[in-house]
């Protein structure tokens, strides 16, 4: 049997899908914000979603950068430890990142 295809389809996107640390839900790469830890040991927000580095995925909403944050899932996900410094970073970025969508 011959399948024959349709040459006026638009062929379908691939769009990339990655798991939120938090609430393991499945998601499109670009609902979620991306955090990464960088070669120099620090752990940062990455806005292009390029960086080099171990990365790890966040969710929009304040509880599970709550749970990530709080339980160590980051920490256990990146392979490396959150300062004190960037734990408040993140932090900050989350309160900031919530009142925006509000």
């Amino acid at each position: 049997m011959k399948i024959i295809s349709n040459p006026n389809a638009t062929p379908t996107k691939h769009i990339p899908l990655r798991t939120c640390v938090a609430c393991r839900q499945i998601k499109a790469k670009r609902e979620l914000i991306r955090l990464v830890h960088a070669a120099d040991g620090k752990i940062e927000v990455d806005d292009s979603g390029k960086k080099a580095g171990r990365g790890a995925y966040l969710c929009r909403e304040w509880e599970c950068w709550q749970t990530g944050l709080k339980e160590n899932r980051l920490e256990h996900t990146l392979r490396g430890n959150i300062t004190r410094e960037d734990r408040e970073k993140l932090v900050n970025y989350a309160r900031d990142l919530i009142k925006g969508v509000n």
